[in-house]
């Protein structure tokens, strides 16, 4: 058999069969420590339980439904990381929205408040998001808008735009300074000549290359791929139309308002004495419209 190209592995059905395996949840612990580390805002994990390690049987009938990863890890903080293709154009509120619902769901009929643990969203786009943040890793936390100071740690919400990390800048083992870049260069290229070289000494990463070239070969597994890089596409096109759509129809309105508005101007010179020469000289308007005009108030 032909060797096949490798899949990419941001797309959500790879990402989740690489990181979201059972029988491989050291590749998850390397990664979330990775983020962690890189915003210093966690203990190392050690162990974690992966919430929902299996593909929902209906995703296949809803090409759109969501194939993230929900995690706990040892200290019973709730992880949640989806990562996105294309942008469609809700990510704060989606990841807000996602973010409350693992939070609340914590909380059984009778129990306390105090048993709520800390809840962490990590979003991991495909294109640039953040306007006027240059950096590709930001994490946000609920904070006081003048003191900075922090109300709790128990919301954390990461953005890494993939788009905003210059792979070209790393070509040696020396120009990676930080855990997270392995895996942010293996999302963004699998194949490049410096992830190889960073295999060799993350074993964790090793393993997660091992696997997507596995998965690569699998017939059964690069037609799901296929079909949900259609649905996606497919998905992402429809908003981009309708959103074509709407400024086409909010512009045809404001030009029918202008319109309008020109058209009583006119009427109101007309009213006050204007001549129909003055009005073509100072409006961009033909002898014939403003005619019109002054046969509709006659």
């Amino acid at each position: 058999m032909t060797k096949k190209d490798l899949l990419d592995p941001k797309v959500d059905f790879v990402f989740k069969k690489i990181f979201g395996s059972e029988k491989r949840t050291n590749i998850l612990i390397a990664f979330l420590n990775a983020v962690f580390q890189a915003k210093g805002t966690e203990k190392e994990i050690v162990e974690v339980k992966i919430d929902n390690a299996e593909i929902n049987k209906d995703w296949d009938e809803d090409k759109l439904s969501r194939l993230d990863i929900k995690a706990t890890a040892d200290n019973n903080k709730k992880i949640n990381i989806e990562i996105q293709l294309k942008n469609q154009y809700n990510m704060t509120r989606r990841s807000l929205y996602y973010w409350s619902k693992l939070y609340s769901s914590q909380l059984k009929k009778g129990q306390e408040y105090s048993t709520l643990n800390k809840t962490v969203a990590i979003n991991i786009l495909n294109f640039d998001y953040l306007k006027g943040m240059d950096k590709h890793h930001n994490c946000f936390l609920l904070k006081e808008k003048e003191t900075n100071q922090i109300l709790t740690d128990l919301e954390e919400i990461h953005f890494i735009e993939l788009t905003k990390l210059d792979e070209n800048r790393y070509k040696t083992l020396e120009d990676i300074d930080n855990n997270l870049l392995p895996w942010l260069l293996f999302l963004k290229n699998p194949d490049s000549e410096v992830v190889k070289m960073i295999e060799e000494r993350v074993k964790e990463l090793k393993e997660a290359a091992e696997t997507l070239e596995v998965l690569s070969q699998d017939e059964e597994a690069r037609e799901i791929y296929e079909a949900r890089q259609k649905a996606i596409h497919d998905y992402v096109s429809s908003i981009e139309g309708a959103r074509k759509e709407e400024r086409e129809k909010t512009r045809r309105e404001e030009r029918e308002k202008a319109e309008k508005e020109k058209r009583e101007m006119v009427k109101s010179l007309l009213q006050h004495g204007a001549t129909v020469e003055m009005i073509v000289k100072s409006i961009s308007m033909s002898e014939e419209e403003v005619k019109e005009i002054q046969e509709n108030i006659k």
